[in-house]
């Protein structure tokens, strides 16, 4: 049903009366549009684990290069997006390897980490005024599929995505993948995809507000909705408030949640965070919760081969309590206290840090009810401004996770830090 409406919206979007002047009139053509960028990173995680379990580290550099060409010239442009990803082991052998949510590098079936990774993938695109249609390998940035680019490498899937910005301040988005790209190891269906549908759209009602609907169907697991409404109050010149609320509904398809042993088959999530902007200071205050039927939670990310989760991307989770744990059990409920600082109001331009305590209540697991977790976050991060290495970033982060016996099947105790060392160079 939702690939028919897909479909249908692609027609309309293609049919769409002009509301805007056309970005594919204003071409330059395939070659004087191109850009080429490559990305070097060096990064770091260390989880110093609390309940017995061994600890783990990785550490690796990558560089990761891509490609946009321009769009050719006339009714319908034509263009190729590429990218290659190369990564090498530094540290992190076998039994430091393989903790859920690092995966830097895959194991074998022996338990050894690869040495090094190669990826690589291109698509073909096709503008029609406003409206840009994507086929081949790509790395979507959507709420119910967003690519996870916060490790070595990124994950990317391959499918047909229409973008359509034909309406001034709507953007469309209707997508059909099949195959997704595992972060951490070689080939293009190495995280097991089996399929998803998106469908959706943000709109910006005026410049204060703007809400965003979307509607996902990952074949034989689960149908997903998700809804953001942001509303910016200016105070003053130098001061806002901003309310960001967030939520997903999850429907598990019968055959995986009986798989998954979850009970039910339903969950609720949603957040809700005030920003207050005072110049250079900002304090947050955030609540988020988590209800329904399902043992799981709120499911996301992961791969499908070998971990029985979804294969949506990594970073789908738009909430507001999500740092290293995600606060995202079965009946949890999950408040949040937050201050971030930029020090270019006092003569450090490109310097903030931020840091936030997160504690969490009402955890239900298959074996206990009344679990908790705390999380201390702190992050500090610098980037370059000028000079040679200018655009170089340096991002350290920390957090202390403590988690209940309770909510031992859910989540464990540890400690880990973060160091990274971003390097973004425009070639052209």
């Amino acid at each position: 049903m939702l690939n028919k409406r897909i479909g249908l919206l692609a027609l309309s979007i293609l049919g769409a009366t002009q509301a805007m002047a056309s970005d594919q009139s204003d071409s330059k053509g395939f070659v004087d549009d191109s850009h080429l960028n490559v990305l070097l990173r060096n990064a770091y995680i260390n989880r110093d684990m609390k309940s017995g379990a061994d600890d783990k580290i990785e550490w690796g550099q990558a560089a990761i290069a891509t490609f946009k060409s321009g769009f050719t010239q006339g009714t319908v442009g034509v263009g190729v997006d590429a990218f290659g990803q190369y990564a090498v082991r530094l540290d992190g052998g076998r039994g430091e390897t393989g903790a859920q949510g690092i995966d830097f590098f895959k194991q074998d079936n022996n338990g050894n980490p690869a040495k090094d990774l190669a990826q690589g993938g291109a698509a073909v695109k096709f503008r029609l005024s406003n409206t840009v249609l994507t086929y081949g390998d790509q790395m979507p940035a959507l709420p119910l599929l967003n690519y996870d680019n916060s490790r070595l490498l990124s994950e990317s899937y391959t499918g047909t995505l229409i973008s359509s910005k034909e309406i001034e301040g709507l953007e469309l988005n209707a997508g059909h993948f099949t195959a997704e790209s595992r972060k951490s190891a070689e080939g293009r269906d190495s995280g097991g995809l089996k399929g998803i549908d998106i469908l959706g759209g943000t709109y910006q009602f005026t410049q204060q507000f703007k809400a965003s609907l979307y509607a996902s169907d990952v074949d034989e697991e689960m149908k997903k909705q998700y809804l953001n409404l942001n509303y910016v109050f200016p105070i003053a010149s130098d001061q806002s408030l901003t309310l960001d609320f967030n939520g997903y509904r999850t429907q598990l398809d019968r055959g995986y949640a009986v798989e998954q042993k979850s009970q039910g088959r339903d969950n609720r999530i949603w957040s809700l965070a005030a920003t207050y902007a005072l110049g250079a200071h900002s304090f947050t205050v955030a609540h988020q919760s988590s209800t329904g039927s399902s043992l799981l939670g709120y499911p996301y990310g992961g791969y499908q081969q070998g971990q029985g989760r979804v294969g949506d991307g990594g970073n789908t989770i738009n909430l507001a309590n999500s740092y290293w744990s995600d606060f995202n059990a079965a009946d949890e409920r999950s408040w949040q206290l937050g201050y971030g600082l930029d020090f270019g109001a006092f003569g450090v331009p490109g310097l903030t840090y931020n840091v936030a305590y997160v504690r969490g209540d009402n955890i239900t697991t298959s074996t206990s009810t009344g679990g908790t977790e705390r999380e201390f976050f702190n992050q500090v991060k610098y980037v370059v401004q000028s000079g040679p290495a200018k655009d170089l970033s340096v991002k350290l982060r920390s957090s202390i996770l403590r988690v209940s016996e309770k909510s031992s099947e859910y989540n464990v105790s540890g400690n880990e830090v973060r160091v990274y060392v971003d390097y973004p160079i425009s070639v052209f």
